[in-house]
């Protein structure tokens, strides 16, 4: 397996700067990762940046509570996608599922789903840590049903934690091979990597992708 190509490079913090992105940029490039991952905001210098290379541009929308309008998720994916983004890491409405208002939900996922045109990549982040096992087997279903690539476990941001071995089980339990799976949040080392690859993630997301490749076996780069 390609180590590299599991890992979406992070970097999602709000004092993040301009040398820090493009820093971002130059080890995604040099490592080979999926994808460099960033605010939107920050989508026209990364999208620069990685043109011609393999690593794809990642956005997240909504971004890190999910709780403002689907209008505004729509138009932040439609924006990120017209500056360069080919993948795009949605927040769901965490509120509205929690008191069932599912519909909304539903809506929310399948506009934002509507606005990513293929052959861009949608990742739906589903906040695991906060959520019941059954939450988390009905908006699994849920990303299926309108079309997600990905469900992802977590922002990273939330104080109740991130990506959990048992989370990504439940999840893969769940929808099968109907989707892919991105683990993220709290992954620090190789040995997080691999044990979150074995429970059934296809993809990570972390800020510590350079630390990971140096202590990956046969992975290494100096």
């Amino acid at each position: 397996m390609n180590i590299a190509k599991t890992i979406d490079h992070t970097l999602l913090k709000a004092e993040a700067t301009d040398e820090q992105i493009r820093a971002l940029c130059a080890e995604a490039k040099r490592y080979e990762f999926a994808s460099a991952c960033v605010n939107s905001c920050w989508v026209p210098l990364v999208s620069s940046l990685l043109q011609g290379s393999s690593v794809k541009t990642c956005s997240v929308v909504g971004f890190p509570l999910g709780a403002c309008n689907t209008d505004a998720k729509v138009r932040e994916t439609e924006r990120a996608i017209a500056d360069g983004a080919q993948e795009i890491d949605m927040v769901i409405n965490i509120g509205w599922l929690k008191s069932n208002e599912l519909s909304k939900v539903i809506d929310d996922i399948a506009r934002v789903r509507a606005a990513a045109t293929r052959p861009n990549i949608l990742k739906v982040i589903i906040e695991s840590a906060i959520l019941t096992d059954k939450e988390i087997q009905t908006i699994s279903e849920i990303c299926v049903e309108q079309g997600a690539d990905f469900v992802k476990t977590s922002t990273g941001m939330h104080t109740a934690g991130g990506a959990k071995v048992e989370h990504v089980k439940l999840v893969r339990r769940t929808i099968g091979t109907k989707a892919l799976i991105k683990a993220s949040g709290g992954i620090r080392t190789y040995a997080d990597l691999a044990k979150l690859l074995e429970s059934g993630a296809s993809r990570i997301g972390c800020s510590a992708g350079v630390q990971i490749m140096r202590e990956a076996p046969c992975q290494s780069v100096a």
